[in-house]
Parts: C-alpha cells; structure tokens; sequence
C-alpha cells in the first residue's frame, strides 16, 4: 500500500493533491526562470512559460511553491507561495512572473522571532503540489533578519502573453 503503515489498513494518501483541477485541455510548463541572488531584504522575480497544448480555450492555475531544506529549524517541506490563473487559447502561451520578497521565506526560529535566513531557497513551479515539472532554487545573502510589521508576504504576479 502506497503511503500506509503497519499498524493501519487506511490510506493516508489525499485522494487528490492540492491544487489539483481537471479541465477539457493541457497545458505545458517550460523555460523556468529565478533571479541567481537576492539580500535577506530583498526579492527575486521567478517565471515559467505556461502553454496551452490542447484543442480547446482554457484557464490554468500556475502555482509557486518555495522550499527550505537547510533552516535553523524545520520546515515544511514546500509551501505554496504564490498563484496565477492563466486564460490560454488553444496554442498561446504566457510567461507567468512571480516577485518573491525575501520575507515570504520568513519563519520563527529557535528564540521565537521572525527571521529570514541567508541560504539557499528551492523553487518549483506546476499545475498543483504533486504536478510540479519545474525546478530551481535562488540564494538569499546578508545577515539574518528580524521581521517587523511592514512585513511583504504578497507575491505579485504579471501575465505576460507571448
């Protein structure tokens, strides 16, 4: 059984993964893009390419998820950061980017305040969080940063059609 245990029958597994969608069309996701660096303070812009390769008009949900594998204290292994709904005729595509603040990557560390942490942040960009065919990361460089209330945890997104 996939994703079971031992000492139980039931399936932990979701029937359906977040994000997931079905739609009358399919799209493809190509030629990912992420800033290389960024300070603790500032932002990266991450984009992908979303192609609509199916017969018929449809909307995607092109979504952003960061990664933190190396933290001062653990951390989901992904976390949805951002999202775009995409409206592709049959054949156009659209460069999805998305403007990541160093704060979105921010969480309580061991002495309970709000930091970022200089290191390196994975990206993934797909249609939900088990579709995720691209992949890249960025590095955030300075001093550990302590939040305030101004905060940024918004991620504007620009659909650009090509």
């Amino acid at each position: 059984m996939d994703g079971g245990h031992d000492w139980s029958v039931v399936d932990p597994v979701p029937l359906y993964p977040f994000g997931h969608g079905l739609t009358w069309t399919s799209f493809e996701y190509g030629d990912l893009r992420a800033d290389e660096r960024a300070a603790t303070d500032g932002a990266v812009t991450v984009s992908a390419v979303v192609r609509n390769t199916g017969e018929r008009a449809g909307t995607e949900v092109a979504q952003l998820y960061l990664s933190d594998p190396v933290a001062s204290v653990v951390r989901p292994a992904r976390w949805l950061a951002g999202w775009a709904r995409v409206r592709l005729e049959p054949g156009e595509a659209a460069r999805v980017a998305f403007r990541v603040h160093a704060d979105r990557t921010s969480f309580t560390g061991p002495d309970l305040r709000r930091i970022v942490e200089p290191g390196v942040i994975e990206v993934s960009v797909g249609r939900s969080s088990a579709d995720l065919p691209l992949r890249g990361a960025f590095t955030l460089d300075g001093p550990v940063r302590e939040l305030g209330p101004d905060r940024v945890l918004t991620v504007p997104v620009e659909v650009t059609p090509l």
